[in-house]
């Protein structure tokens, strides 16, 4: 084959191939202009769930040089990272990316009727005959649209906090929708994406692997069979990787602007089913997204130095960031994975007298 290579007999895409060349999945490789078919196994797929800020526009390049979310991305070895969907500028939260575009146009299609959830505050009283219209439907400019669901979640004053849930994702379609009831959302946060809800713990500009479970589940919500488990080389567990083999490495204050994201344990690998979900000529047609996101406080802790305990506290408040689910998983975490009973939290004190700081043992005050 050296041979024929140096000679210029072999070509690959058109273009005179050379000894050591790397070929994909879909070169075109010919010999003296004759095709020839070549086994090579596809490219592994990777999902990246990140934690979107507002500020940031979900493009490659832009000529005003705004933020990007693309520049906040880690590095992938094969092929590119796809965004599935959009989510506009002021719009916070889950923002799901793949190296695969078939999945990625999967999600997206609006036939594949993948749920997106969002914590939305609005300013108002959300009333029973506007609940009524936004789950039966109303008319916007570009068509029909209706919630398949609207949760009450809390809220203090004229703002006021709903979950709502939609299997499409127009342009700016959940703050027209709520506009076209006469409310104003002051603040839009994606919290789930099908079966991927937004990590706790994952703060915003970051993002996480997902587990090699959860790249399977939502390959095959969307008809995309799993065609292995093999795992990727070079992608295994590294610094940085939330990998619960893999103790957290030491890190110290991260420099300003720094990003952090963790790398997968393992990714699979996806072909289509037989049965076609899509047409292809309706793939061909880029689908917008607009959805959003909200984090928890953290919890209240007694004076320094002494056992940890909560404040006191009345009834319990709705969480609108907690999806119709449940409460999300820690970034990391599978979504079948079960938590530890303090919640992962590695800080935990140990048994003792409160009150007392540790290394003073026995030392008496003034």
């Amino acid at each position: 084959m050296e041979e024929l290579i140096l000679a210029g007999r072999v070509s690959v895409n058109g273009t005179p191939a050379h000894i050591g060349q790397r070929i994909l999945h879909s070169d075109q490789v010919k010999v003296n202009g004759k095709p020839i078919r070549i086994r090579v196994a596809p490219p592994p797929v990777r999902i990246l769930a990140y934690h979107k800020p507002s500020g940031e526009i979900v493009t490659r390049d832009d000529p005003q040089q705004r933020i990007t979310v693309f520049k906040k991305l880690p590095p992938v070895r094969f092929g590119r990272w796809i965004a599935v969907g959009r989510l506009d500028m002021n719009t916070e939260g889950l923002l799901l990316f793949t190296t695969s575009g078939e999945l990625a146009n999967r999600l997206m299609h609006p036939r594949s009727q993948v749920e997106r959830e969002y914590a939305v505050r609005i300013l108002g009283e959300l009333s029973a005959e506007g609940r009524e219209q936004l789950l039966s439907g109303v008319t916007l400019e570009d068509g029909p649209a209706k919630f398949e669901s609207i949760e009450d979640a809390g809220g203090e004053g004229a703002n006021r906090w709903v979950r709502v849930v939609i299997t499409e994702g127009r342009n700016r379609e959940v703050r027209r929708m709520f506009e076209s009831v006469g409310l104003t959302v002051s603040r839009l946060i994606r919290i789930r994406y099908g079966q991927v809800a937004l990590p706790s713990g994952l703060r915003r500009g970051q993002a996480v692997d997902l587990a090699e479970t959860e790249v399977q589940s939502l390959c095959q919500s969307v008809g995309l069979r799993v065609a292995g488990q093999d795992q990727a080389r070079g992608q295994g567990p590294r610094r940085g990787s939330n990998s619960r083999n893999s103790r957290p490495p030491n890190k110290g204050p991260r420099r300003p602007g720094a990003q952090e994201w963790h790398s997968p344990s393992s990714v699979a690998r996806v072909q289509a089913d037989d049965r076609p979900l899509i047409d292809d000529e309706d793939l061909s047609q880029p689908h917008p997204d607009d959805e959003w996101q909200p984090s928890g406080p953290d919890a209240h802790l007694s004076h320094l130095g002494g056992g940890m305990k909560k404040r006191p506290q009345g009834p319990k408040k709705p969480n609108p960031l907690q999806t119709s689910w449940g409460a999300a998983k820690p970034a990391g975490a599978s979504l079948s994975a079960p938590q530890r009973p303090d919640g992962g939290n590695r800080n935990k004190p140990r048994g003792g007298r409160p009150g007392r700081k540790p290394g003073f043992k026995g030392r008496k005050g003034p």
